[in-house]
């Protein structure tokens, strides 16, 4: 029975996919990447923003026209999108045979075998359940790198933000439950641990009292085989002390953190139900330059959130020229129904959220390549993620690099390197993210 899998949306959405996929492997499924040898297709949603909601319905109406043009036997609908509207899905696209809900994806073996005996239906579980998940999960990263979902769910309540009502509440993952993945990532070859949550610097408070990241971060040190240890999605105002000294005391954590501000305006901030001002995010900021000198900061702006001025569009530009970012990105606001902000009076136009947004990502691209230059001469360690084609040449991340999100160095050299090799490289030039260097023997 061959199955072909569709993942969307963020790397947390990719963890649950792989959990599914390791499901399927055990049971004796067998994957295929072509939708016309498919007997079932599963399409992992999002509906975050209104773009990946688009993206995922598109993408359920394509893989539907294979129950005449193919050999599908049962179309699978798991993940945001088909936690948010579970009826509907079923109701609107008659191919789809049964929809997962967001807490209960690793019902997936069970799910399909219902579904191609003609019972699919809508399965859901608790939103604030913790799936008891099998630790063994494909990866499908390209092996030397890998998410692992520390929490679920979100406990913030942003005035954009969907998350709660589809995830639940913020709760973390056993620390041994997190562990024993960890380590049978290590033993598949994953050098790279990317650890990701819808807010991982509340980790453990839930479970053990106080926020724990810290300790997690060190048992995941003393994993052997694990080479960097990189954690994305920290709100700065939970930023504390502990966090601050087990990333300058460990060696194997990337000096990299990844802090979604959002804006800097304090009014916005304000209506965006953050937990920050602006002189919180300034000090925070100054603090972690100050403790760690070589840390890798990025972050995440929304712009054309509901009343924002052009005066507010100006401080937050003044904010990121100032703070000088080393990885930014820019989202224009997008009005999700049942959030409070999409009820908001003073709704900016599409194409003035555009205007703002590419005029934010100009002074980043400049911002960057400045940064850029300053590495040019200097020796870094660099993990290989592939070959150029037809070139001498390899493609390679920095610590300063997540994968997929930021930029990439192009390694010159005749020496046969894997991905997943680590290589000491001296950067001889830089493009507009990127860097160009050449391997020292």
């Amino acid at each position: 029975m061959n199955v072909l899998f569709i993942s969307l949306g963020c790397d947390k959405n990719l963890v649950d996919s792989e959990v599914m996929l390791g499901l399927l492997a055990k049971e004796g499924y067998q994957m295929t990447d072509d939708e016309q040898e498919a007997d079932v297709i599963v399409i992992n949603t999002c509906c975050f923003i209104h773009d990946a909601k688009e993206e995922s319905i598109q993408t359920i109406l394509e893989m539907a026209q294979y129950k005449e043009e193919g050999r599908l036997k049962a179309l699978i609908v798991t993940g945001c999108l088909a936690q948010r509207y579970q009826q509907e899905i079923l109701d609107e696209i008659p191919e789809v045979d049964a929809v997962l809900g967001t807490t209960a994806y690793t019902e997936i073996v069970k799910t399909i075998g219902e579904a191609l005996e003609g019972n699919g239906h809508v399965r859901t579980d608790d939103l604030d359940a913790l799936p008891l998940t099998d630790p063994h999960r494909i990866v499908t990263t390209g092996g030397h790198y890998a998410y692992l979902k520390i929490a679920e769910g979100c406990d913030k309540h942003c005035t954009y933000c969907i998350i709660p009502k589809l995830r639940g509440n913020f709760r973390s993952v056993p620390m041994e439950r997190l562990l024993k993945e960890a380590e049978d990532l290590a033993d598949q070859g994953v050098k790279e641990l990317i650890l990701v949550a819808q807010e991982t610097t509340l980790y453990g408070k839930d479970l053990y009292g106080e926020k724990s990241l810290h300790r997690l971060l060190k048992e995941l040190c003393k994993i052997d085989g694990i080479r960097w240890i990189r954690i994305l999605y920290c709100y700065p105002e939970e930023i504390d002390d502990n966090l601050i000294q087990v990333m300058k005391e460990e060696k194997k954590i990337c000096n990299y953190l990844d802090l979604p501000i959002q804006h800097a305006s304090d009014s916005i901030l304000k209506r965006m139900g953050r937990r920050t001002s602006k002189a919180q995010l300034t000090e925070v900021i100054g603090k972690l330059r100050k403790e760690i000198p070589d840390i890798c900061l990025r972050t995440t702006l929304i712009t054309g959130f509901p009343g924002e001025t052009k005066e507010q569009h100006e401080e937050l530009k003044e904010f990121v020229d100032e703070m000088e970012f080393d990885r930014l990105g820019v989202f224009t606001y997008s009005p999700e129904e049942d959030t409070p902000a999409a009820e908001m009076p003073d709704q900016i136009p599409e194409e003035i959220k555009e205007e703002r947004q590419a005029e934010l990502m100009e002074l980043q691209q400049e911002i960057a390549f400045d940064q850029a230059e300053t590495m040019v001469g200097t020796e870094v360690l660099v993990m290989i993620e592939g070959k150029v084609a037809d070139e001498n040449a390899y493609v390679g991340r920095t610590y300063k690099d997540a994968p997929n999100v930021d930029g990439l160095i192009f390694v010159n050299t005749e020496e046969e390197l894997m991905s997943g090799d680590f290589a000491r490289v001296r950067v001889t030039g830089a493009l507009e993210y990127d860097l160009i260097g050449e391997l020292i023997v």
